[in-house]
């Protein structure tokens, strides 16, 4: 909330400094510069829905991958580590670019701008998700996996009630940092189309050729949201953790 403070006299500021800016494209108090702020503002839905089931899926397919890692067996262990390695080595704007116009050609899968969007930020993601839950799960005592074996509990249910939730509560600040990650890498799903935040910003640019104008609101939209994912995080980190100080 401070930094929003701070940065809206600056915007005002800035508005007054030349008269050959064109601030009146976004001008709330005119027609066309509200107009143009809904406009951008639209894009919003598809920037949050977006990045929200990315990384859902990323955490679930990156728990999944985690597992194998802890395992004993090295064939299980390779395979986390082939994974992961492959999987952070490509570029995300690149992967996007992939699965949007080459999955359909090696698969015949054509997926719609927003699946892909969401499969191939999931994709990248979900590498990184891996290495966060292995190593949340391996700060857990040894002591823990001896109580649970001490009163019979599986694998499965040692996991579920005892190790993962001591985990999720230590790798909740990096799951939050993927979360406002995501929401960044979100932009790049504009390259192939998807009306979110970033690519509304674009083609107002082409109809009024004000780029400094528009992508300064652009910068702010994404500003305020990212405020408020981590403000949330932050909340929900705490919630979390009231119990447990």
């Amino acid at each position: 909330m401070k930094k929003i403070v701070i940065l809206t006299p600056l915007l005002f500021l800035l508005a007054g400094c030349s008269g050959n800016w064109g601030w009146y494209v976004v001008d709330p108090t005119t027609p066309s510069g509200w107009n143009n702020l809904k406009f951008m503002a639209s894009g919003a839905y598809y920037t949050i829905v977006m990045s929200v089931t990315a990384i859902l899926i990323s955490i679930i397919v990156g728990l999944l991958v985690a597992l194998p890692g802890l395992s004993q067996k090295r064939g299980w262990r390779m395979f986390n580590r082939t994974y992961v390695e492959i999987v952070r080595a490509v570029p995300i704007l690149v992967l996007i670019l992939w699965v949007y116009y080459g999955l359909p050609a090696l698969s015949g899968i054509k997926l719609n701008v927003f699946w892909a969007g969401v499969f191939a930020l999931a994709l990248s993601d979900s590498a990184f998700q891996a290495e966060i839950f292995r190593a949340g799960i391996q700060s857990i005592a040894r002591g823990q996996y001896e109580a649970a074996k001490s009163i019979s509990l599986n694998y499965r249910d040692t996991m579920r009630y005892i190790i993962l939730p001591q985990a999720i509560r230590r790798i909740l600040p990096a799951l939050g940092n993927q979360l406002v990650y995501m929401l960044k890498m979100s932009s790049l799903v504009s390259v192939i189309g998807l009306q979110e935040l970033t690519r509304k910003a674009n083609e107002l640019v082409v109809s009024e050729y004000r780029p400094l104008e528009i992508y300064t609101i652009l910068v702010l939209e994404y500003l305020v949201l990212i405020l408020i994912v981590s403000a949330g995080v932050r909340w929900f980190e705490r919630r979390m953790n009231a119990g447990h100080n």
